[in-house]
């Protein structure tokens, strides 16, 4: 009954439009003054949760995207990728995705990237002849890929709750990242079929050459962030620093980041940090409560009840996700139900990494759907057009996308094969 009365206090809120922080935080601190628990030992728990060496990563990862945008870095990858795809029919949809992969590799955050690259990329879509819906799906959709594909902010939350090695989940984001991708590029081939009015560029030899200039310095930032990490070189928080260290020498380099454009991502980044840290100290309250309810133990009693098939549980697992996605932020989420989850998995048999991977993928679709859907709204207010128009063009891409997630399900220990090639 207590948990019964939490959930709908927390519901209650949400629907009200209470941030899902205070959303979490006024009902936990409600049961714990039931209880005749102290306000200190909530401190100490939000306090606990905050104060993680894993975590230290994310603002560094944040700043780092923000630079990235900041300097630039989005613009040259689109004119590089709009020059080698000139006469491709449907060039923009692919130079959409084809951006997305290599921008996410600096940014570990799908709002980020669509608001980035949005204002990029769809104004140039309406410009040739592309449908205003085909032209926000693709962007909003496309920018999905960099919170699975690392560095990625959803990946090192998950690494620091489930306690596994940050490198290996990110080893192990990085097919299911390639495949959205591709799915997503199929779904690109079918739609551009029922466009006949979509204006070809013309290859230009020179701009190719020149544009290549311009992304040559900003593409070895990958190689220097994932292979430290892959390597073994760095630790993920030693490699954002060393990657917004290389990024600020780019921009100077390039002359593309001013003092100005420097202190604005500095403000981005104190902003994100602080929403995300907030959702992950409340919603760790609230699991501690949870936890002492039982739930985590009540869960595993009614999961192997109804099934002792890990498939069926994975699956079982990522509707809850989905479903959940739809209403409350994917840190949330995270924060609430790896701990409840984890414990559940280990009891099937199911690798954590494995696990977090398919949590994380199905958790993004989230950001695509009302009545949520973040990256829904930004790329709305980027290309002024009603959320209603954005989601019916995002429908196509989520098919690709919940295809991986079947994927992962089907087959988890393949997840594992990048991870085991590179001994993490």
């Amino acid at each position: 009954m207590t948990l019964i009365l939490l959930a709908i206090g927390i519901a209650v809120l949400l629907l009200l439009r209470v941030p899902v922080a205070f959303a979490f935080l006024g009902p936990s601190l409600v049961y714990m003054m039931i209880e005749g628990m102290s306000a200190g030992l909530a401190l100490r728990q939000v306090t606990n949760a905050a104060a993680s060496f894993p975590l230290l990563a994310v603002p560094l990862f944040v700043f780092l995207g923000a630079l990235a945008n900041h300097a630039g870095i989005a613009d040259r990858l689109f004119r590089f990728a709009l020059a080698l795809m000139a006469e491709v029919r449907g060039s923009l949809g692919y130079v959409a995705i084809g951006v997305s992969v290599g921008f996410s590799w600096m940014s570990g955050s799908a709002v980020a990237d669509s608001a980035a690259l949005g204002k990029v990329q769809i104004p140039a879509m309406l410009r040739n002849g592309y449908s205003r819906r085909f032209a926000t799906g693709v962007s909003a959709s496309s920018a999905l890929i960099a919170p699975v594909m690392p560095p990625s902010i959803p990946a090192v939350i998950y690494a620091g709750l489930a306690a596994v090695s940050t490198g290996a989940l990110f080893a192990a984001s990085v097919v299911p990242a390639l495949l959205m991708a591709l799915g997503m590029t199929v779904v690109v081939w079918v739609l551009v079929r029922t466009q006949p009015n979509l204006r070809r560029g013309t290859f230009d030899k020179a701009e190719l050459l020149s544009s290549v200039k311009g992304v040559l310095l900003p593409m070895v930032a990958p190689i220097i962030i994932l292979g430290g990490i892959l390597g073994g070189f760095f630790t993920p928080t030693e490699a954002a620093a060393v990657g917004v260290v290389y990024i600020i020498f780019v921009g100077i380099v390039h002359r593309s980041l001013s003092l100005k454009a420097f202190f604005t991502a500095l403000k981005e980044t104190v902003l994100t940090t602080a929403a995300i840290m907030i959702i992950v100290t409340t919603a760790s309250l609230l699991g501690y409560i949870l936890a002492k309810e039982r739930l985590p133990q009540m869960l595993t009693e009614l999961m192997f009840s109804i099934t002792d098939d890990p498939t069926v549980f994975l699956i079982l697992t990522a509707i809850l996700m989905l479903i959940l996605g739809t209403v409350i932020d994917a840190t949330a989420i995270l924060v609430l139900t790896v701990p409840i989850l984890l414990p559940i998995a280990n009891e099937y048999g199911v690798d954590p990494i494995a696990m977090g991977v398919m949590l994380i993928v199905s958790l993004m679709i989230g950001l695509l759907t009302p009545p949520v859907g973040t990256v829904l709204f930004v790329t709305a207010a980027v290309s002024k057009t009603r959320i209603g128009e954005v989601f019916k063009g995002t429908l196509p891409f989520i098919i690709p996308m919940l295809i991986v997630v079947a994927l992962l399900i089907a087959f988890p220990d393949a997840v594992m094969s990048v991870p085991a090639v590179l001994g993490l």
